[in-house]
Parts: C-alpha cells; sequence; structure tokens
C-alpha cells in the first residue's frame, strides 16, 4: 500500500466515524417534568400558601422554561400570574433559584446585568425542580409578603412531589 493509500483509507475511516458521532449527537434524550406531576406541585403550593394566609399565583415550568400549569388564588392580585410564570422561566432558564440569583446580581457585582434580560424575574420564589439527577422544571410562586415566603411555598409544593422525582 502505498503512502497515498493509507492517508486516503485513515481519511475514510476519520469520516466515517465523525459521521457516526454526528448521527447519535442528532437524537437527544431528557427527562422533563410531566403535566399531572406539575399539577400536584402546583396544587400543593398554592394549599401551602392558602394554609399560611396568603393569595398567590403558583407557576410550573418544563425544563425548557414552558408553561405547564399556572393556578391563580381568586384573590391573588392581577400581577401574580406573570410574576409566578417569570419566576419560574428565570430558575429553569439559568438553572439556579431565584433567591440566589438574587443574591449574585445585586448592583455593582459581576452578574447584575442579569436583572436588565428580557423576562427575567429575580425576586425569591423560584426554585428549580430536580430528580433523578436531572433538572426536570422549576415552580415559581407570587403574592406572599416577599420572595421569602414565596420560596418557602415554591419548596412545599416540591416536597409534595419529591417521592415521585426521585427514580
Amino acid at each position: 500500500m502505498t503512502m497515498r493509500t493509507a492517508l486516503i483509507a485513515v481519511a475514510a475511516m476519520s469520516l466515517l466515524a465523525s459521521s457516526a458521532a454526528r448521527a447519535e449527537e442528532a437524537v437527544v434524550s431528557y427527562k422533563s417534568i410531566g403535566l399531572e406531576l406539575a399539577l400536584d406541585a402546583a396544587r400543593a403550593a398554592l394549599k401551602d400558601c392558602q394554609k399560611r394566609g396568603y393569595q398567590v399565583a403558583v407557576a410550573v415550568v418544563d425544563r425548557f422554561g414552558t408553561p405547564q400549569v399556572l393556578l391563580r388564588d381568586r384573590f391573588a392580585g392581577p400581577h401574580t400570574p406573570p410574576t409566578a410564570t417569570g419566576k419560574a422561566w428565570t430558575s429553569a432558564t439559568f438553572r439556579n433559584s431565584t433567591t440566589e440569583l438574587n443574591a449574585i446580581s445585586q448592583p455593582g457585582m459581576m452578574q447584575a446585568g442579569l436583572r436588565n434580560l428580557p423576562n427575567v424575574v429575580i425576586i425569591g420564589g423560584g426554585v428549580m425542580i430536580e430528580g433523578g439527577g436531572a433538572m426536570l422544571g422549576a415552580i415559581g410562586v407570587s403574592g406572599a409578603p416577599g420572595g421569602d415566603a414565596d420560596e418557602l411555598c415554591a419548596k412545599a409544593g416540591i416536597a409534595a412531589i419529591q417521592d415521585k422525582l426521585d427514580f
């Protein structure tokens, strides 16, 4: 075999290996929260807030930030549905709680620019939903007296479905 033939053979094998690798990347598998589980989490969060005397809205988004469920207490303010959805979207998008994002994006801090991005809501109350080693979605709550209270209700919603998340 000549040097030229050997180089052509190596190039052809590299091309085939590269094509196989690209074919594997063409199909992606992921886990995301399902509608029924999202509804269960939202109901549990709403119930927890109501028990505390708060009228809120609760939104659950999938891992990509697409809304799956939105519940609103009849006495929650008109601003609460978009705020809850924004908190959930922000948490899912940045893979962090909105409370943590608030802490790292204060004026003068390196991440302060996050606050100026479109659709970002950096107020406590947005929490990631994780299970089986994957980020499955996020939940956002709005309407309690402060982001810390919103976050307690969001975490109660996650706690209510945690046994179904740990698969």
